[in-house]
């Protein structure tokens, strides 16, 4: 098996912690990209997405602003779903930035983790 990347360690590292530590919570996970950023709300139990968020027609580009805005619209859409206890899966980014920006957004939101 080829060496993994830095990243898709810390991927993995962090998804194996919160699968022992989620205690049947749902996840939210994010991706950013160069020009955008994702967030969605998984049900690993069902196996389907809850709810999701993006930076696809948010005029900023995708900006620590943007990142707040998805953050928020993804607490709304996580309230209309029923949703309000959940896990932060970085995936294999920092906590930092976009990231941040995009959690703390989701904490004043109303999502709890």
């Amino acid at each position: 098996m080829a060496k993994l990347s830095l990243f898709e360690r810390r991927r993995r590292r962090v998804r194996t912690a919160l699968k022992a530590h989620s205690g049947g919570r749902p996840r939210l996970s994010v991706h950013r990209s160069g020009r955008h950023i994702y967030a969605q709300i998984i049900d690993d139990a069902a196996g389907r997405t809850v709810a999701a968020a993006n930076s696809l027609g948010s005029k900023v580009g995708a900006n620590v602003n943007a990142a707040a805005e998805v953050g928020k619209a993804l607490a709304e859409a996580a309230k209309k779903a029923g949703v309000t206890t959940v896990v932060f899966d970085r995936g294999g980014f920092l906590f930092h930035g976009r990231v941040k920006a995009l959690a703390d957004a989701a904490r004043e939101g109303g999502l709890e983790f």
